[in-house]
């Protein structure tokens, strides 16, 4: 038997100004997203943007439903239009914000578990890493490098070779 210790590596940033232009300017964007979300059911908007290869930035913010299964994630909202919109450009990174109407959001919020799965195929399909930032209202900024920080112990389209 072993032991294996997996480690998640972030950069954390005290606040916002920190970033660098590209990731403050995403930022922006992610929450500019999150005030058009529909959260009529949890009040919890959360918004997303993705950088793509060629520059453009698409986002995304939840969109919930009264059938609760069937509403979606805001990275998955931006990062599928991103895929849908521009096939075949890689997504370099993704910004994630978040605001509640009953408390404030002072920490980074990071990304579900089936959205992690998601950002995680993009980063298999295009053989690249996804920069993240994660923010909430104020406070902290949390960077990682790639996804496999939050999620390192991937089910990708290997492990469905048989080979």
């Amino acid at each position: 038997m072993k032991n294996v210790e997996i480690v998640c590596r972030l950069t954390v940033y005290d606040d916002p100004a920190e970033l660098n232009t590209s990731d403050r300017q995403l930022m922006e964007e992610a929450k500019l997203s999150m005030h058009d979300a529909y959260a009529p059911y949890s009040n919890f908007k959360v918004g997303a943007a993705v950088l793509l290869g060629n520059g453009k930035i698409i986002r995304g913010n939840n969109q919930e439903n009264a059938a609760y299964p069937v509403g979606m994630c805001a990275e998955r909202v931006a990062i599928f239009a991103a895929g849908a919109n521009y096939p075949g450009i890689p997504v370099v990174a993704i910004a994630i914000s978040a605001q509640s109407v009953h408390f404030h959001v002072d920490k980074p919020v990071s990304p579900c578990g089936a959205c992690r799965q998601a950002i995680a195929e993009y980063e298999h399909r295009f053989n690249g890493s996804i920069r993240m930032i994660m923010a909430g209202e104020t406070g902290k900024v949390f960077v990682s490098d790639s996804i496999s920080n939050l999620l390192p112990y991937q089910f990708t389209a290997d492990d469905l070779n048989t080979k």
